[in-house]
C-alpha cells in the first residue's frame, strides 16, 4: 500500500464511508483518485462512487478501467450517460449503506451545488462512520484566504446536511508547483483549521517534491487527471 500519513490512515480505517468534496481546481478529484488507489492493495472491499454532476472535466469515472483493474468497484450514472451534466444518480449508491464490507470514497460535486446531492443520502451518512474531507487549495481564489475558505466550508457543510471532519491541504499549480506553493498552503489550512476547529488531516505534494524525504504529514500523489486537451 502507498505511504498514508498517519491521521489520515486512522481515519480511513475507522471510517465506512469517506466523502470527498472542494471548489472546482482544487484537485479534490486527483486526491479521491489517489487515496482510492491507495487502499487497493488493502484487504478492504472498495468503491469509489462519483456523484459530481456539475463539472464535465476531471471527473473520476474517467479512470474506471483502472479502477476495476485494481479491483476497485466503479458507481456513478449510467455508461451511456455518464458526460452529461443531468442529476442522474444511480441506484447502485445504495451498496454503500446496505453492504456492511463495502468501503466507500465519494467523489462529491466540487461547491455547494454539487455537494447538495448528498443531502439526500444525509440521514444515511450519519448512521455510519464516515468522514466529509474539505480539499482546499490557497492558489484558488474562492479559498485564497483563511475567511473565504471558511465561508466555503460552511456553504458546503448547509448545502449537504453534513458536517465537515477534516481539512485536506492540497495547494498546487498543477506543473507549476514549487516547495513554495506548498509551504503556503500549510500556513493557509493551518489559519483555517484554527478559525473552524477542523483538523487539518494531511497536505499533500506530487511525488517528485516529496522523493527521498519521509513525508511525514505529507501524502504523494501522482497526476491522473489530464486536461482535456491533454
Amino acid at each position: 500500500m502507498s505511504y498514508i500519513p498517519e491521521e489520515l490512515k486512522n481515519r480511513m480505517d475507522s471510517a465506512k464511508i469517506v466523502l470527498v468534496t472542494g471548489h472546482y481546481g482544487s484537485g479534490k478529484t486527483e486526491f479521491a483518485v489517489n487515496l482510492a488507489l491507495a487502499y487497493a492493495d488493502s484487504d478492504r472491499k472498495m468503491a469509489i462512487i462519483d456523484i459530481d454532476i456539475v463539472n464535465p472535466y476531471f471527473r473520476s469515472r474517467e479512470k474506471k478501467n483502472l479502477f476495476e483493474e485494481k479491483g476497485i468497484r466503479v458507481i456513478t450514472s449510467a455508461q451511456t450517460i455518464q458526460n452529461a451534466d443531468i442529476p442522474a444518480l444511480p441506484g447502485d449508491i445504495y451498496a454503500a449503506f446496505d453492504d456492511p464490507e463495502l468501503f466507500a470514497i465519494f467523489d462529491v460535486g466540487g461547491d455547494p451545488v454539487g455537494a447538495r446531492v448528498l443531502g439526500r443520502y444525509s440521514d444515511m451518512i450519519k448512521n455510519v462512520p464516515h468522514e466529509l474531507f474539505v480539499v482546499v487549495n490557497a492558489n484558488r481564489p474562492q479559498t485564497a484566504t483563511p475567511e473565504a475558505a471558511v465561508s466555503y466550508i460552511r456553504a458546503i457543510e448547509a448545502a449537504c446536511r453534513i458536517q465537515a471532519t477534516g481539512i485536506i491541504d492540497n495547494t498546487h499549480l498543477c506543473g507549476e508547483t514549487t516547495e513554495e506553493e506548498l509551504a503556503e498552503g500549510r500556513e493557509l489550512s493551518s489559519k483555517v483549521s484554527e478559525l473552524t476547529g477542523l483538523p487539518v488531516v494531511c497536505h499533500t505534494a506530487v511525488r517528485r517534491l516529496v522523493s527521498g524525504v519521509d513525508p511525514g504529514d505529507v501524502f504523494p500523489i501522482d497526476i491522473y487527471m489530464k486536461k482535456p486537451w491533454e
